[in-house]
């Protein structure tokens, strides 16, 4: 129908209003975000060849943007696809209104971000960081443009085998800042720092010469580590004649209780 007939046809019509009524929230937020220089995040849904340049593909609204890996902020093309499927930040570069897509730099979006972060960051915080990758005995985290590398002591109390099995990528939490150096750009956080210690009270409900029943919670070179209770891992020797496996039940005698090294010695005396 020609908006002629529209207008002789549909009582009340106005073209004007048709026009605003096709306003299009996703153009309205890339407008916004480069004329005020605003950071966006999508998730980064594709990775594709544009233009013989990788780049990943990100939506805002039913707008399709592409990020070039020399703008993704990342060291190569194999860190760069690990993205796909994950939230990314970005700031828009350039945009093509006819050809309905735009231009953006994550690396830009990660620079900005660092900058604020370093300025208000201070030794003792309490901040959110977001887990980006995890491994067997430490995880990246995100601070806000700053990643940041956990150490699986810095995790929790008592002994966390494998950091897989108890964080995903995605996760939040609090952390605490334990050290800061601002100049030259070196912060270390920590998760256990925010927890309630069970050390010593701990102490108290296991005596030497008592036997006590735990869980198996992991198996190292030097010894076996079984869970007596939240935050609190026995550290045991090896079985003579015999082996255990993570979430077995055993029994086990307590050797020495070390308050200043907050560690628990003990023995197996038997499987459950």
């Amino acid at each position: 129908m020609s908006e002629e007939l529209k207008r002789v046809l549909i009582e009340g019509y106005n073209e004007e209003k048709l026009e605003r009524n096709s306003y299009d929230e996703g153009w309205a937020q890339i407008y916004s975000a480069k004329q005020n220089d605003l950071i966006l995040q999508a998730d980064m849904v594709g990775v594709e060849v544009k233009l013989n340049k990788l780049c990943g593909v990100v939506q805002v609204g039913d707008v399709r943007g592409f990020i070039p890996q020399e703008f993704s902020g990342t060291t190569d093309a194999h860190a760069f696809r690990r993205l796909l499927g994950e939230p990314v930040a970005f700031k828009i570069v350039t945009y093509d209104r006819d050809g309905d897509t735009f231009i953006a730099s994550r690396q830009a979006a990660i620079e900005q971000m660092e900058g604020m972060t370093w300025k208000w960051l201070e030794l003792g915080a309490a901040i959110t960081a977001v887990v980006r990758a995890v491994y067997t005995k430490a995880m990246i985290v995100d601070i806000g443009g700053i990643e940041v590398e956990m150490p699986v002591q810095e995790f929790a109390y008592g002994w966390t085998d494998d950091l897989r099995d108890v964080v995903q990528i995605g996760d939040h939490f609090k952390v605490k800042v334990v050290e800061l150096d601002k100049e030259q750009k070196k912060v270390v956080i920590s998760k256990k720092a925010l927890d309630k210690s069970p050390w010593p009270d701990c102490s108290k409900r296991y005596n030497t010469r008592g036997e006590y029943i735990g869980t198996v919670s992991g198996v190292a070179e030097y010894g076996v580590f079984v869970n007596l209770e939240r935050g609190v891992d026995a550290l045991v020797r090896h079985m003579p004649f015999d082996k255990v496996k993570r979430g077995d039940k055993v029994f086990i005698k307590v050797i020495r209780v070390d308050l200043k090294k907050q560690q628990i010695m003990a023995r197996i005396t038997r499987k459950r």
